[in-house]
């Protein structure tokens, strides 16, 4: 079994085509199909169905894919680690974020770090924290900020704690406050109109769920927006969004209502596969991280209820 072959065979699950496999891998397509041929002899099973035109894999195929891109992501990681040992200052670094942790924290983390790692490639992979976990899991990101469930995450990987920040309710800042009070009780939003995140965004569930353990179901204004469109929303006027607070920093159209205790509060934790080594771009962006967050956090420059761990 060669990389090679196993590099075709995930080009071809992921294109389902054996022509556009070829393409994306620079080769002909006769070329790659002996090699898929040459792989399927060797493990003693068929890996794809090839029926009128679709391609499917076999349950031989979809036992080797999560395994041959993991294969594939751990040679990369080597070579990576291998460049660092003789002294390479360039690489890549593939992170993933939230969309909320990409409007807010994410943006002047990455600026320090390319100041003092220029020679660093950034992929950012924006996603859901589930699909992220997943993705990790897989080989396809290096690290990720992702929002920690209560049940804890998955367990091939190691997540490292870095703030814990408070839920703000978010109202237009022309209109009158959701409430006369300093702070809003989740039970006063019964009946209010709520602008609501798309389904599987973490926020949405997060909101749901405290308004569950509160006592009623809410009231949707609109639904189906990822941040930046939630936040468009709520400025227009049409509802309040339950939100961080990280990301209304330098919003002034935009008004942050705290909730009463006990509130609801999540943690943004740093990700990485335990069985495999950070490379030394991926430790260098970790320093960077917690540097920017006490630093925010010593000059008062966090917003209320974001705290680092």
């Amino acid at each position: 079994m060669q990389l090679q072959q196993l590099r075709y065979f995930v080009a071809v699950a992921e294109t389902r085509h054996f022509t556009q496999a070829a393409e994306q891998a620079g080769v002909t397509q006769p070329s790659l199909s002996k090699q898929i041929s040459v792989l399927e002899t060797e493990l003693g099973a068929p890996l794809f169905t090839r029926s009128r035109g679709n391609i499917m894999l076999t349950p031989a195929g979809e036992a080797l894919l999560p395994r041959a891109r993991r294969i594939l992501a751990d040679v990369e990681t080597a070579r990576l680690e291998v460049q660092e040992l003789i002294g390479v200052r360039r690489g890549r670094l593939r992170l993933g974020a939230t969309p909320s942790l990409c409007t807010s924290l994410v943006a002047p983390v990455l600026r320090r770090y390319q100041e003092g790692y220029p020679g660093v490639r950034l992929l950012l992979e924006e996603g859901g924290s589930q699909d992220l976990v997943g993705k990790l899991a897989r080989g396809g990101l290096d690290l990720a900020l992702i929002v920690l469930p209560e049940q804890g995450t998955d367990p091939a990987l190691r997540a490292e704690p870095i703030l814990r920040e408070s839920l703000v309710v978010a109202s237009a800042a022309t209109l009158p406050a959701p409430t006369e009070a300093a702070e809003l009780s989740l039970s006063e939003l019964d009946g209010q109109p709520l602008v609501m995140f798309r389904p599987g965004y973490d926020l949405r569930d997060t909101t749901l769920e405290a308004c569950r353990r509160a006592g009623f179901a809410p009231t949707f204004a609109i639904e189906g927006g990822e941040m930046d469109a939630v936040l468009g929303f709520v400025e227009a006027g049409l509802g309040v969004a339950l939100v961080p607070s990280l990301v209304l920093s330098g919003r002034p159209r935009l008004r942050a209502t705290p909730l009463a205790p006990p509130g609801v509060q999540r943690t943004i934790a740093l990700a990485h596969r335990r069985d495999v080594t950070p490379t030394h771009a991926a430790r260098a962006l970790r320093e960077v991280l917690l540097a920017y967050v006490h630093e925010e956090s010593a000059w008062s420059r966090l917003p209320a209820g974001v705290e680092p761990i």
